[in-house]
């Protein structure tokens, strides 16, 4: 993620997230990069927390998440940059690709497709909660405020579902046709671990009615709303 930072042809910081490890381990070439900063948390608190914690030093106009595992492509801060500004939006998002171990890319386009969208809209394209998510969460470059007001959900994983509904909800964007990030595949990733499946359905459950709620509330609707195929139930829910 670092060298693929340094190849970027704008100016940037990065918050690094040390989730209640020893911050002794950081290498090297991060520790000596004044670019890099670092919050060492004392203890661990998960992926969600972690990532929100940091987002409060973020001094940047705009911020993109990332995992420390992964890349950017060369020209992924630069391109969203200049789309982002020449339209007058939120936000500016792209395609990603999957890095195998041997080196090669398999790209993935996400449900969204390419162009301007409106607040919400993005929304529209994941059709059911068991479905693919509409946009790649570590595509999307945003206004810091906007990440703000949309941090990452407080779930165990697909946390990052909720602040790519979210931040996707509250402005316009545009998502470009072509990869920004490179999500790398080994054995070691969250979504290889044992019981990762167990709470994956109810995590999209969970984020894709977010997505449903706050596009209806944006939007003031005066009665029940009803979006795609699965009307609200009448009575009172009392989670506990």
């Amino acid at each position: 993620m670092h060298t693929s930072l340094t190849r970027q042809t704008v100016p940037w910081e990065a918050v690094i997230a040390i989730d209640g490890a020893d911050p002794q381990r950081l290498p090297a070439p991060l520790a000596a990069d004044p670019r890099v900063r670092i919050l060492a948390l004392p203890r661990p608190v998960g992926a969600a927390c972690a990532r929100n914690l940091a987002l409060n030093d973020v001094r940047t106009e705009y911020v993109n998440w990332a995992d420390d595992d992964d890349e950017f492509t060369d020209a992924a801060m630069s391109v969203r940059l200049t789309a982002l500004q020449s339209a007058g939006v939120g936000w500016s998002a792209g395609w990603s690709q999957d890095l195998h171990p041997d080196g090669s890319t398999t790209l993935w386009e996400c449900p969204a497709p390419p162009g301007r969208h409106e607040a919400g809209d993005v929304w529209t394209y994941w059709k059911t909660p068991a479905d693919t998510i509409p946009i790649g969460p570590t595509t999307i470059l945003a206004r810091t405020d906007l990440v703000r007001a949309a941090p990452m959900g407080g779930l165990v994983q697909g946390e990052d579902y909720m602040t790519a509904i979210g931040v996707t909800s509250l402005a316009p964007g545009i998502l470009l046709r072509l990869p920004v990030y490179r999500y790398r595949k080994h054995p070691g990733q969250m979504t290889t671990q044992p019981g990762y499946d167990e709470l994956e359905s109810a995590a999209r459950e969970h984020a894709w009615q977010y997505g449903r709620s706050l596009r209806s509330a944006l939007r003031n609707h005066q009665s029940q709303p009803v979006f795609g195929d699965r009307p609200m139930e009448t009575g009172a829910g009392v989670p506990v």
